[in-house]
């Protein structure tokens, strides 16, 4: 088939699902209710497609599309992280630390209890009785907290350390992430608000129909974004694409650099062999970084919008989460439904106790917000956090949406789809499922021990004058 009808194909069954994806997010109730992603309905609405056509014998534009489908997510995640500090001044590491230092205790301590648990349960109980992967342990940091994009980001590091079914065990337990987000969130925010744990939302029935739709009233649209040059010159959106093109090349060319290091330097010493298998995005994510300071420190124009990054990061990711899901195989997830289904209730389960047992423990103002924020993005992915705190805090009266926004400038870089999460498969690999549950236990520990330090105090303070 002509490479130009395959690309027509493909692009043009990917936004069919993604405007009736949408049109059923607008139609039927539970999908507002439980605010599922349009992408996430289409993606699920492709899965059960391509099943179809797979069973009754698929066609050579069929095939070729879900060629297509099947390597997009590992292409678009490198523009998702490549966005995410883009057009936004990063500030010093004091504010940071000031505004947002106890959240990122508590992120921390969740996303690493994720590798605990996950490889705590593969260790005493999954391969002993199933003799499943090692690396079964980490589906739940990426698949949860890195969400549909890092499972989907990480395909080609599964394929190279010799555990492909990972990238479907991987994409279905996101899967399960967002979905079980948005429903266990909302029960969450009825329970405290019935409790009176919540500092603004009284009733989650008053959330406006046009927010359930997805679809804001006119006189509440925002902008899409800053046109911040002139389109005689150059479109603003190519000019932000091409930014994001430049920050992918670096983190390129960082992850070239780091292989013949570990070649010339690292294997010689008799080290393992990891950067052969790390995934681009993280250094992508780096790329983007550094490019900011750089138009931090000589861009007196603001030339980088923000918004206008975020548009790029939302159409990327849309189109990816659609793609990865309608390629997932489902024998594969089938065929390991029980020690797959025990890692995800466990899962689910550390992500609620934390909600209930860890934040108040450790926040002392706007507890219930903050945690609920953290709770969506450990679940899925940042947006689902949001959307959880737009409910809870629709004005952003409370401090929840700013600390949660800090935290991300050094949660993002290691846990999430961060540089840990891009490097914990070939850890695994390489050092031993134990060795990872060490280290990610002491890294539990060690940021408890960051909040004595630093917050404990603050925090009796805080609630002896309240």
């Amino acid at each position: 088939m002509e490479l130009t009808t395959t690309i027509v194909y493909s692009l043009s069954g990917l936004s069919i699902l993604l405007l009736t994806g949408k049109y059923l997010r607008v139609k039927i109730g539970f999908f507002q209710r439980i605010f599922l992603p349009s992408s996430v309905i289409a993606g699920l609405l492709g899965l059960i497609f391509m099943q179809y056509m797979s069973n009754s014998g698929s066609s050579e534009i069929i095939g070729s599309m879900k060629n297509v489908w099947s390597k997009s997510p590992g292409f678009l995640i490198n523009i998702v992280f490549a966005t995410l500090f883009l057009g936004k001044r990063i500030p010093n590491l004091g504010t940071i630390w000031d505004r947002g230092g106890v959240q990122v205790v508590y992120g921390q301590i969740v996303g690493w209890g994720q590798y605990v648990i996950g490889l705590g349960l593969v260790l005493a109980l999954l391969v002993p009785l199933f003799n499943v992967n090692p690396m079964m342990g980490a589906l739940i940091e990426i698949g949860f907290e890195g969400g549909h994009g890092t499972a989907g980001g990480l395909a080609d590091t599964f394929d190279e350390l010799g555990w492909s079914e990972g990238k479907d065990l991987a994409l279905g337990a996101a899967t399960i992430g967002v979905f079980f987000g948005v429903l266990i969130g909302m029960v969450l925010i009825n329970i405290a608000t019935r409790r009176g744990k919540t500092q603004v939302l009284q009733d989650p029935k008053t959330i406006p129909p046009d927010i359930l739709e997805g679809i804001p009233d006119k006189e509440k649209r925002e902008s899409a974004g800053i046109l911040t040059t002139s389109v005689d010159s150059i479109e603003p959106l190519t000019f932000h694409l091409a930014i994001v093109g430049l920050a992918i090349f670096i983190g390129f060319i960082m992850l070239q650099g780091l292989i013949a290091f570990e070649n010339a330097v690292m294997i010689p010493m008799g080290l393992p062999k990891i950067m052969a298998s790390f995934p681009l995005f993280p250094l992508a994510m780096l790329g983007g970084v550094l490019i900011q300071v750089l138009f931090d420190k000589y861009d007196k124009r603001d030339i980088l919008d923000h918004g206008m990054m975020q548009r790029l990061q939302g159409f990327a990711l849309d189109f990816l989460i659609v793609s990865a899901l309608a390629t997932i195989s489902l024998s594969v997830i089938w065929d390991n439904i029980i020690p797959f289904s025990a890692l995800m209730v466990a899962g689910v389960g550390w992500n609620v106790l934390c909600v209930i047992y860890l934040a108040p423990r450790l926040f002392w103002d706007a507890v219930f917000e903050r945690s609920i924020a953290d709770f969506g993005q450990s679940m899925g992915v940042t947006a689902t956090g949001l959307v959880l705190l737009r409910v809870v805090d629709p004005k952003s009266e409370t401090v929840a949406l700013e600390a949660f926004g800090y935290k991300q400038l050094i949660h993002e870089p290691f846990l999430g789809g961060g540089l840990f999460t891009g490097a914990a498969l070939p850890l695994i690999v390489s050092y031993g499922p134990l060795s990872i549950l060490l280290f990610a236990t002491s890294m539990v520990l060690l940021w408890v021990i960051f909040f004595r330090i630093f917050f404990y105090k603050k925090r009796l303070q805080h609630l002896n004058a309240g």
